[in-house]
């Protein structure tokens, strides 16, 4: 009998024991569970209230009159298909290019699917470069191909080259049993025009959505520095670093942004960058064709810069307005607890869920707090992310913090949920399980969790 009692003793110490460690979500009190409505003004006054496939293409309602005209003037250029010169509209496709319009490779200024066809237009186009570093501390042209591989040419015209694909089929197992298929793609290049040199990186990148760029454009340089840990001083494994990069307007280094390797400062960029590298556009800002000096590079009509720079202004401020939609279930009770095992994961520290802007010129951007989900850094995601290719100062296992806002919307909208910067992730299970490097241990947590505080997390993350 005393063996006995020793024996439950021992049993009921070990559970409480068990029961008060950090691992144990499901011992995780409702008095704990974050207030999920404080966070509801995603987009602070730009946020929207809605759950249909037009989420992500509202404007602001904090727009004034004189506002909301420009915005729809850009979302007309947005969705404007270019066609060969001459033309009297949308007039200077190419002669190489990756697709003809924003709205193809964003649909619904939402995120492209992973394509099923290499050689037909989609969202995802192919990055490339020679190791070291250009003048100017960027990546460095490949002769003849540039910084970006176009595989589509007008007629009488040659792409650079054909995408093509391969996986490698990978699995996790989770902590209950549970096994996950995870698809790694490999991609190359073949029927290039000319030779591709055997040392040239290539790195894919698959077009996010674009609503609420404006108010991550507001966030103060100086509080993005601030979240830096490059010397991991609390010890959590988490550093988190700013890419500084090349303006060719400024003819200055900034802070990094936008990209997935936060490789363009402003948005400004962003779209001008886009229209000649994408579409082969020419514009005030790089006025020379995407092939400029190449054998197929150019188109032979004497009409550059293609794009009016109102309609490149026009363009960027339809990207810095559109409205963020807003979190959805926000008082449920797996919900509020999936976001305290977000916290205690340490997801929380790279997505970071609060951030605040400082002045804007357009009014409704200015000093708003909002709930985008990230921190705007860099972090090392690790081999099984890494794509070799150094950006600036991010290096070839480094990307940056995706926001998470309206995340749970992609299929409402996109009809797909592909996620990473390639499209390798079929759902979100498989997104966290592709985290390595400083996410390691998260992803090792995530991989111990019950299959209860598991679809908690994940119904979190969809909420967003």
């Amino acid at each position: 009998m005393k063996i006995s009692k020793v024996i439950l003793l021992l049993s009921l110490l070990l559970f409480l024991v068990s029961c008060s460690s950090n691992d144990d979500y499901t011992s995780i009190e409702e008095s704990n569970y974050p207030d999920l409505s404080l966070r509801k003004m995603a987009g602070g006054d730009n946020t929207i209230f809605t759950n249909t496939s037009n989420s992500y293409s509202t404007p602001s309602p904090a727009l004034t009159v004189d506002e909301l005209s420009t915005h729809l003037k850009g979302d007309l250029d947005f969705e404007s298909i270019f066609v060969t010169a001459p033309n009297d509209v949308n007039s200077g496709l190419g002669p190489i290019f990756n697709n003809s319009s924003c709205i193809s490779c964003h649909p619904r200024d939402g995120r492209a699917a992973h394509p099923v066809n290499m050689t037909s237009r989609s969202g995802l186009l192919l990055r490339t470069s020679l190791p070291g570093t250009s003048i100017n501390g960027g990546p460095v042209a490949v002769s003849g191909f540039g910084l970006q591989i176009q595989n589509q040419a007008l007629y009488n015209f040659l792409p650079e080259a054909e995408y093509t694909v391969q996986y490698e089929e990978i699995t996790e197992t989770l902590a209950d049993g549970t096994i996950v298929s995870l698809r790694k793609p490999v991609f190359g290049v073949i029927n290039t025009y000319i030779p591709f040199p055997q040392d040239a990186l290539l790195s894919p990148r698959i077009a996010p959505p674009v609503f609420g760029l404006g108010l991550l454009e507001a966030i103060p340089e100086q509080a993005i520095l601030a979240a830096q840990d490059l010397n991991d001083h609390n010890q959590d494994g988490i550093y988190g670093k700013a890419n500084y990069v090349w303006n060719p307007l400024t003819q200055r280094s900034e802070l990094g942004r936008f990209g997935w390797k936060a490789n363009v400062s402003n948005l400004l960029i962003q779209c001008a960058a886009a229209y000649v590298e994408d579409m082969g556009i020419t514009n005030y800002i790089f006025p020379f064709e995407t092939g400029y000096g190449q054998s197929n590079g150019s188109d032979g009509f004497d009409d550059d810069p293609e794009l009016p720079d109102e309609n490149l202004a026009n363009i960027t401020f339809y990207t810095q307005t559109l409205a963020v939609p807003a979190p959805r279930n926000t008082d449920n009770i797996t919900v509020r607890k999936g976001a305290r095992i977000f916290e205690n994961l340490l997801c929380a520290t790279c997505h970071t869920p609060k951030q605040q802007t400082g002045y804007s010129s357009i009014r409704a951007l200015s000093y708003q707090t909002f709930y985008p989900y990230t921190d705007m850094l860099l972090h090392d995601m690790g081999d099984g992310l890494a794509d070799n290719r150094p950006d600036f100062l991010a290096n070839g296992r480094e990307w940056k913090t995706r926001p998470l806002w309206g995340i749970g919307l992609s299929f409402v909208v996109n009809n797909h949920t592909n996620f990473l910067h390639d499209g390798r992730a079929r759902n979100l299970t498989e997104a966290i399980l592709w985290h390595g490097g400083e996410a390691e241990n998260a992803k090792q947590k995530f991989k111990q969790l019950s299959k209860e505080d598991r679809e908690a997390l994940l119904q979190f993350i969809q909420s967003l």
